[in-house]
């Protein structure tokens, strides 16, 4: 099951592809050739909603050949199964652009995304059957790859709704969610210039990090002259599950993460904690969540210089089993009022942990779909390593809460430092015949 260079589905491995029939190529605006996007495949028959558990089940069995449905009533990328490798990356829109060309690139960004998702090259004659003469519609370099199970998932910036300087440059101020907000500055904040921000993100995850390259940078070509990459984040080997049908990952200070997430099969608490409720306005956003993004830089060479014992102190947690250090298995709910000797708590007060738990903030949690990073090194030889967090809550008020909370106390910050930061509104999923967004310009 691979690519092929006229954009036709592969036999997908959830369900059958609906039959589509090809436009005529399009003429060539201002924009240029390489603003062509062509048709894509329309995608795949139902949304994610009600076939969790058999996506999960196809894609723990062989990751390569998931297909996930870009079309649906929520985006993919989120209780979808989190897959191996992610591209993250941030877009500025041209200084020029109008609410047309901001339409226009989500309506191709979105008929682009249905053929990706469904592992076919982009436009009408993909990578090697178009013109000699012109730029070919899709870049290649994933043909003969199956989907690899592919998700793309959309969000808009604060400023997509209103410049910092209160420029409402598309006639959308108005619609903008009263929490889309940029994220305070939190206690130990070290952000640096160029690692946030950006009016538009996408989020490609994937099981080959080919397939999920190929996807954001076919995604730019089609944005050339309606908008720019911002900054972008390479990342490899979830630091957490999304679903039962997977076992616990381990960040690079080797301790497993997101033990305690949620999960696709918990659809009564992803409904209460991820999901925008049409109660909580506005209404173009129900069914939607909000995006948030860090990049946290770890400090590796002091902590591989740490010994075990004060490492599972700063997680609460055994390095080996992953258990809480108040006893169990991994799967353990943590007592935080069993002491040991002289009464000094077993999981200490500042323990990753406890610090982390929904006891300690109010009952608030968040679907955590992280990856590792590793960079290269910086100037003085150190690894520039770490985790590129990335959350998913009904309300960013969630994420505030838990991280205010870890940025005052948690012992990790001391191997830590947060230098990236960005939040956005993930709009719901698409509608087959529409686009991305589209309620928040009816």
């Amino acid at each position: 099951m691979g690519r092929t260079d006229r954009g036709a589905a592969p036999e997908p491995t959830v369900h059958e592809a609906d039959p589509v029939s090809r436009p005529e190529p399009r003429g060539l605006s201002r924009r240029g050739l390489l603003g062509l996007a062509g048709a894509g495949v329309a995608g795949l028959g139902l949304g994610v909603g009600g076939d969790r558990v058999a996506q999960a089940a196809v894609a723990a069995a062989s990751p390569s050949a998931a297909v996930y449905p870009f079309y649906g009533a929520h985006q993919a990328g989120i209780v979808t199964p989190a897959q191996d490798r992610l591209h993250f990356a941030a877009f500025d829109l041209a200084a020029d652009a109008t609410r047309d060309d901001l339409v226009a690139l989500l309506r191709d960004w979105t008929a682009a995304s249905a053929s990706l998702a469904a592992g076919a090259a982009i436009g009408q004659f993909g990578a090697a059957s178009g013109s000699y003469d012109a730029p070919p519609e899709d870049t290649g370099e994933a043909q003969g790859l199956p989907a690899s199970g592919l998700t793309l998932t959309f969000g808009f910036d604060p400023a997509l709704f209103e410049t910092p300087a209160g420029v409402d440059r598309f006639g959308l101020a108005a619609r903008r969610p009263p929490l889309l907000v940029d994220l305070p500055h939190f206690p130990g904040d070290l952000l640096e210039e160029g690692r946030g921000g950006g009016d538009l993100c996408i989020q490609a995850c994937a099981d080959d990090p080919q397939v999920a390259v190929h996807a954001i940078r076919n995604l730019s070509r089609i944005a050339f002259g309606r908008a720019s990459l911002r900054w972008s984040q390479l990342g490899f080997g979830r630091t957490s599950s999304t679903s039962t049908s997977q076992a616990t990952p381990r960040n690079l200070f080797g301790f497993k993460d997101g033990t305690a997430n949620i999960k696709a099969e918990e659809p009564a608490v992803v409904d209460e904690q991820v999901w925008v409720p049409a109660a909580d306005g506005p209404a173009w956003l129900a069914g939607g969540s909000y995006l948030v993004a860090r990049r946290i830089r770890m400090t590796i060479e002091a902590w591989d210089r740490t010994i075990l014992r004060e490492q599972e102190a700063v997680f609460g947690r055994t390095k080996g089993e992953g258990a809480p250090l108040s006893g169990g298995t991994e799967f353990t709910e943590p007592d935080f009022s069993l002491a040991g000797r002289g009464d000094t708590p077993l999981i200490d007060a500042a323990a990753h942990v406890r610090l982390a738990h929904p006891a300690q903030n109010g009952g608030a949690r968040m679907l955590r779909r992280g990856y590792n990073f590793v960079d290269g090194n910086d100037a003085l030889g150190r690894l520039d390593a770490g985790l590129f967090f990335i959350s998913f809550q009904r309300s960013p008020e969630q994420f505030s809460r838990v991280q205010l909370s870890l940025a005052r106390h948690d012992a990790l910050n001391e191997y830590t430092r947060h230098v990236g930061s960005a939040l956005f509104a993930v709009p719901p999923g698409a509608r087959r015949g529409s686009h991305i967004g589209a309620a928040l310009f009816a």
